[in-house]
């Protein structure tokens, strides 16, 4: 099922937000009232390669409030700081000769995949490696320059740099494959309660909120702390007239694959599923789509128009179809939103943006988001602060 639409009167909101920056001052309402949370996407990843202490310090000094670690388990238990638990794309283990016979094949989300794994190496073996950016077409000057982190950490930085800049400064864990992990007698849950109790953070209102695209690890913890908890929402991807694709293994959380639950992400965001998600969640984090999509624009052959005329079909060749309606339901049964991921580069942004990534971060912020995860923090804040 497509999102619904919105009526006509968040139709003219939407478009005021778009013709005029001052007008995004009076957004429709946050949750709690509050401004949006700007979230470093794995830090700062749209300048440095993600997930390392580097580029999580320059979020912070681009004045984000929370930065984002997500969690993966080595061999022998600790939890550190990769965006998957196959390294490839994000370190320099595959120029390193002594990991050669690591390289291997193993079932993730029941996908065949063939890589280095995390689980197959010890602390001590990871901090050798060294941490590269992972978008081919991102500066890769910083490449082969910083470690990858352990999540403790993490959690010394945000408090460190907490007390150096006098504002607080949150980390929003993600727990990465659960299932997978769980099978690997490699659990996160537990150890990660573990690290933020040490830390001193058990209570709602501490600087911490942790997400999960899977639900059975997340109606666990519900039972065991008042962390606020987000219940995260993917897709394969967006066809041509601004539909959720879905397709395995993004098609749905990875615990309703092993239990034979027939649901899929699109039901976790209907109004009847976000009641469900209220029992066991804070939050929904869906991806940007489900919010605004946009659709292609095709001329009478039926194919793509390219409207930039720079040879290329691309985000900027869509044009923003009108929100839904997932927003205003999840404030009705008091779930905040928190969406994903900005990205700067013009060709990441639909046409009615005009390559300004700030037209974009309006138009999100004049829904009402609560916030939001941004790989260019200080557009982010620029945006949300502006006058």
């Amino acid at each position: 099922m497509k999102p619904l639409l919105q009526p006509a009167t968040m139709l003219a909101t939407f478009a005021l937000a778009l013709a005029a920056p001052a007008l995004a001052q009076s957004p429709a309402p946050t949750l709690d009232g509050k401004p949006a949370l700007i979230v470093g996407h794995r830090g700062a990843s749209g300048y440095l390669p993600e997930h390392t202490l580097e580029g999580y310090k320059l979020a912070i000094e681009q004045g984000a409030d929370f930065i984002e670690p997500d969690l993966v388990s080595t061999k022998d238990g600790h939890l550190v700081v990769r965006h998957e638990p196959m390294m490839s794309g994000t370190t320099d283990v595959a120029t390193r000769p002594e990991f050669a016979a690591r390289k291997t094949s193993r079932k993730v989300d029941g996908v065949d995949t063939n890589d280095w794994f995390a689980s197959d190496f010890t602390l001590a073996e990871l901090k050798t490696l060294r941490a590269k950016q992972a978008f081919p077409d991102r500066d890769q000057s910083h490449n082969g320059k910083y470690e990858i982190p352990t999540l403790q950490q993490v959690i010394d930085l945000a408090k460190a740099e907490s007390a150096r800049t006098g504002r607080t400064i949150g980390i929003y864990p993600e727990i990465k494959h659960s299932t997978y992990h769980s099978a690997l007698g490699l659990a996160i849950e537990d150890r990660l309660l573990d690290q933020l109790k040490a830390a001193g953070w058990t209570e709602k209102t501490s600087p911490v909120i942790i997400q999960s695209f899977e639900t059975a690890n997340l109606k666990y913890l519900r039972g065991k702390t008042q962390l606020r908890l987000i219940q995260l929402v993917d897709a394969d991807d967006v066809d041509k007239d601004g539909g959720i694709v879905l397709a395995a293994p993004f098609d749905k959380p990875y615990d309703f694959v092993v239990t034979g639950d027939k649901r899929t992400f699109k039901d976790l965001v209907t109004a009847e599923g976000l009641k469900e998600v209220k029992t066991y969640a804070d939050g929904i984090g869906p991806w940007k789509p489900y919010l605004m999509p946009a659709k292609q624009v095709t001329g009478d052959d039926g194919k793509p128009r390219d409207l930039n005329g720079d040879g290329a079909i691309d985000e900027r060749d869509r044009v923003l179809l009108p929100p839904s309606d997932v927003v205003k339901n999840a404030h009705a049964v008091g779930l905040f939103v928190h969406t994903w991921t900005f990205r700067s580069e013009p060709k990441r942004l639909a046409s009615d943006f005009k390559g300004d990534p700030q037209a974009e971060y309006r138009a999100y912020l004049a829904l009402g988001i609560d916030g939001l995860f941004s790989d260019f923090p200080d557009q982010a804040v620029k945006a949300r602060n502006a006058k």
